[in-house]
């Protein structure tokens, strides 16, 4: 696989615009790790496989243990692998991710109420909108996972 486009530079100020709403979404107060757990939720429903490997690695250099990492794609057989908050901000991901399937349900909406505060959900439904914007970028344009490129 080799890269269609660098859109960082073809289009740096589109770059620089989403650069603002990640540097939003670092400070918002969210979680940093509750963050990269969703980021790494939604690049693997939407097969990313240059977020998938981003992703992980950054959550690895957090903390995160490689048997809960290999857990996040099941998380909701996982027991108690993950707090309430986690799995509240995975299933919100998941459905706000699946959008034109899931429509986004009250039942959902009112699961992540109960979690987090309003401006945490806007927040973290920010977060979610930019993940899938990345992740849109990456496989369009191909985007070569670090660990291929290593290997090459």
């Amino acid at each position: 696989m080799s890269q269609r486009i660098d859109y960082t530079k073809t289009s740096p100020a589109g770059v620089k615009a989403l650069g603002s709403v990640y540097a939003y979404v670092a400070q918002c107060g969210l979680e940093n790790t509750l963050i990269e757990l969703v980021n790494l939720r939604v690049s693997q429903i939407n097969g990313c496989a240059f977020c998938l490997d981003m992703h992980t690695r950054d959550l690895l250099k957090k903390g995160l243990t490689p048997v809960k990492l290999a857990l996040v794609q099941v998380w909701d057989e996982a027991g108690d692998v993950f707090t309430e908050r986690e799995k509240a901000a995975l299933a919100w991901a998941e459905t706000v991710t699946r959008v034109s399937d899931t429509h986004v349900p009250d039942a959902a909406f009112n699961a992540a109420s109960a979690v987090f505060e309003d401006k945490e959900l806007a927040d973290l439904t920010m977060a979610i909108g930019l993940i899938n914007a990345y992740n849109r970028l990456a496989i369009s344009f191909r985007n070569v996972p670090q660990e291929a490129a290593e290997t090459r």
